[in-house]
């Protein structure tokens, strides 16, 4: 059974991984104006986003909508990304890739970095969501390779978690547990520690059925977040407890969890987290002998599932897949038009070279027939 990773979707600010309170943003938005207002919108979607969605979405849609007013190129990526994740959050898988496809566009045509480093790392983790792992390995890889060419650390971090997640899917454990301690090691460095990769730790003990040691870790990633008030970490936390409690045959612990992880994802609209936690209090109910609340839990699974993982949003995701690809390839096309225009041009000078000195032979010889027949 699929644990509750908790995938770092990354936001494209100038600020660290958790922004500056947003009381000190609020102030600077009455002042901002032009492309620093566009920025301070963005970091208060940073800094709502995982409190109040609803507040955070408002925050980039008026970013976007002033980006585009004044042309600013790189406001206007960090919106898109924005609205991605809160896409992405709500379980809208084919609308968040579209809106980081728009971002890594822009980020790309200004040679922004760090940008498109942070999109990348957002595209894998759709991928990671579909269980296109193929994909989601080549994003991951190419995100972490830029972030460590960037020294960023925070987003180093958020990296590693995501590239450890996708090797425990893959049943990889043990590189899962090196992505996950390199996290760690990071944090230290940084003095900084982050409740995802703890999180994340507790998942590789449930999966090896270490039930005590899986409690620990998520507790640990519980405090930790409501430190940090991180909600989405303490989502997956709620749903981890919930599920680990049920295995272990304490039906009604677990589903206080479940009740908390359930009120939380519909709290922050982080539907896309939905289908497990209903599919596992179905399995709760179940072994309660409360067939009713299991059944209907079920069919409302069913919906969920069929929402976030159905045909059509695969077929949706499958076209911009199609584009991306046509974007790679008109890429390639131009660089070998650019390059074959080079060619071409330094075949006609060699050409006209030649001419000139064949054409300059002729007249040197022309003149010394005609000088030595007047001589004779």
């Amino acid at each position: 059974m699929r644990k509750y990773f908790f995938f770092a979707v990354l936001v494209f600010v100038s600020v660290t991984a958790y922004c500056s309170p947003t009381d000190s943003l609020e102030n600077a938005l009455k002042t901002a104006t032009g492309d620093k207002k566009v920025k301070t919108l963005n970091e208060l979607f940073r800094a709502y986003i995982n409190s109040d969605p609803v507040k955070a979405i408002g925050y980039t849609r008026e970013a976007l909508t002033l980006a585009s007013e004044i042309n600013d190129e790189k406001g206007m990526a960090a919106s898109y990304n924005n609205l991605g994740v809160s896409y992405r959050n709500q379980g809208a898988l084919e609308k968040g890739l579209e809106y980081y496809l728009i971002a890594l566009h822009l980020y790309e045509k200004i040679n922004n970095q760090e940008g498109i480093a942070t999109t990348k790392n957002n595209i894998g983790t759709i991928y990671s969501l579909k269980k296109d792992y193929g994909q989601a390995m080549k994003y991951f890889e190419e995100s972490y390779k830029l972030f460590n060419q960037l020294n960023d650390k925070p987003k180093i971090i958020g990296s590693l978690n995501n590239l450890g997640n996708l090797h425990s899917d893959l049943q990889l454990f043990e590189q899962a547990l090196k992505y996950y301690s390199q996290a760690s090691q990071i944090s230290d460095q940084i003095n900084k520690v982050y409740s995802d990769p703890v999180n994340n730790i507790g998942n590789l003990y449930f999966r090896q059925g270490n039930f005590p040691k899986a409690i620990e870790f998520y507790g640990r990633a519980l405090r930790l977040a409501k430190k940090e008030n991180n909600q989405s970490t303490m989502l997956n936390a709620f749903a981890n407890l919930g599920e680990v409690y049920s295995k272990s045959g304490q039906g009604a612990k677990a589903q206080v969890y479940f009740d908390s992880a359930l009120t939380l994802c519909k709290d922050l609209q982080a539907y896309v987290y939905e289908p497990q936690i209903l599919k596992n209090m179905a399995g709760n109910y179940s072994k309660q002998g409360k067939m009713k609340e299991a059944y209907e839990t079920m069919v409302s699974y069913d919906k969920a599932k069929e929402k976030i993982y159905g045909e059509e949003s695969s077929r949706k995701i499958a076209q911009m897949e199609i584009a991306l690809d046509l974007q790679e390839k008109e890429k390639e096309v131009e660089a070998l038009k650019k390059d074959s225009t080079i060619q071409g041009l330094e075949l006609r000078n060699t050409r006209m070279v030649i001419t000139i000195m064949v054409l300059a032979g002729i007249v040197v010889i022309g003149a010394f027939n005609l000088f030595w027949h007047r001589k004779k």
